[in-house]
């Protein structure tokens, strides 16, 4: 079935209309751990992988809901040419095309915004259309607002900064599912992302299983130390594997 488009931004700019997706015994291995980020972490660092970004950085909208999934990429820029916001408001201009994104995603996805900072990159509308879509959260590297809704609907997004004021007319979406920098981290559609409490990770697409099956063996030897120490057990004899 061709894709209908919404023509917010030129279809030369959107660099896939789809993107290759993890299986599902792999997310489901993710959320078997909790989407646990720390555990995801040390696992990239024993595979040689870098992407692991801090909460303090990218801060939760709303904790307790850890997600994982693909992410569809979208990249914002500041607007440049004639004229000020004010007179782009006036005029109702609106250089934003995240929607388009939301569009082209499937249930499950994450929307990932290489953002401008000192304003929005997504607000409230954009999070409800996108639940609507069926993505499960965003990650922005910029600014987002009407975080009462979003926390309303229950869809949350991880942020470097928070801002009323808005991007539609000081913004203008460049591409769409190309690659994009998160925190000074590369991310490619379809990058599998795993985000809590603690931080985000960015797993590549090509190594997911990989890190997924050695996040789940981590997962049942910490179960086993933890059963360990309340049974008593001494340090010294707690399972090593």
């Amino acid at each position: 079935m061709t894709t209908r488009l919404t023509g917010k931004i030129a279809a030369e700019r959107i660099a896939a209309l789809d993107i290759p997706r993890p299986s599902q015994d792999i997310t489901d291995t993710f959320r078997t751990i909790g989407c646990d980020t720390s555990m995801v972490s040390d696992v990239m660092d024993k595979l040689g992988l870098v992407g692991a970004v801090a909460a303090s950085q990218l801060q939760p909208t709303i904790h307790g809901q850890p997600i994982v999934g693909p992410a569809v990429t979208v990249r914002h820029e500041p607007l440049r040419g004639d004229g000020n916001p004010h007179q782009r408001a006036a005029a109702g201009f609106n250089g934003m095309a995240e929607m388009e994104a939301h569009n082209l995603a499937k249930p499950g996805d994450v929307i990932v915004i290489q953002g401008v900072a000192g304003l929005s990159n997504m607000g409230g509308v954009s999070s409800t259309i996108a639940q609507r879509q069926g993505v499960i959260g965003a990650i922005v590297d910029g600014g987002i607002r009407d975080l009462n809704l979003s926390r309303e609907i229950g869809f949350p997004k991880w942020a470097t900064e928070v801002s009323p004021i808005t991007g539609k007319w000081r913004v203008q979406t460049t591409e769409i599912n190309g690659p994009v920098s998160i925190c000074g981290l590369r991310v490619s559609p379809g990058d599998l992302i795993v985000a809590d409490d603690t931080g985000v990770c960015i797993v590549p697409h090509e190594h997911a299983r990989a890190v997924a099956e050695g996040c789940l063996k981590m997962f049942e030897l910490e179960g086993r130390r933890i059963e360990a120490v309340r049974a008593g057990a001494h340090i010294a004899d707690l399972p090593k594997a």
